[in-house]
């Protein structure tokens, strides 16, 4: 029963992001086929589809969640609200390095692998976004301003 709840809830939410999807996003050019417009289109339709998937049949009767995954629950979103804050100061490298070791280390990687982890993610997901396809990914304005802090300019 706590499954249709909470896919109730959310299947709310995800219809006003759809609505909000289809009608008021309207970028001034797409340089591409799947633009700034297409993506959150996509992503309402096939989250909808999700969301009735659970309330048509739902895998749980009961919510019985230990405190220790609900701590782990938040931590995952205030590191998600974290990575989000940090993406454009610490540029896409650096921000993804940290977030994607961290959350290597809490699902339960040691700490060599946990990095190495995330410095394949960091380094090859900018690679694949950059290079392969040619997305603008932020570079570390931070770092870029301590750079020139250093070099007397700005």
């Amino acid at each position: 029963m706590a499954d249709r709840i909470f896919a109730g809830l959310l299947l709310l939410v995800t219809l006003a992001y759809g609505f909000i999807a289809f009608t008021i996003i309207k970028a001034p050019f797409q340089y591409d086929p799947l633009g700034p417009e297409s993506w959150p289109q996509i992503l309402s339709v096939v989250a909808v589809l999700c969301i009735l998937g659970v309330l048509w049949k739902p895998d749980v009767e009961h919510l019985n969640v230990a405190g220790r995954t609900w701590f782990r629950l938040g931590t995952m979103v205030v590191l998600l609200f974290a990575y989000a804050e940090l993406y454009e100061p610490l540029g896409f490298i650096l921000s993804t390095i940290l977030f994607g070791t961290i959350v290597a280390r809490m699902l339960g990687a040691a700490w060599i692998r946990a990095g190495l982890f995330g410095l394949g993610a960091g380094v090859l997901g900018w690679l694949l976004c950059v290079e392969i396809l040619d997305l603008n990914l932020p570079d570390a304005d931070l770092l870029a301003q301590a750079y020139s802090l250093s070099e007397g300019t700005i």
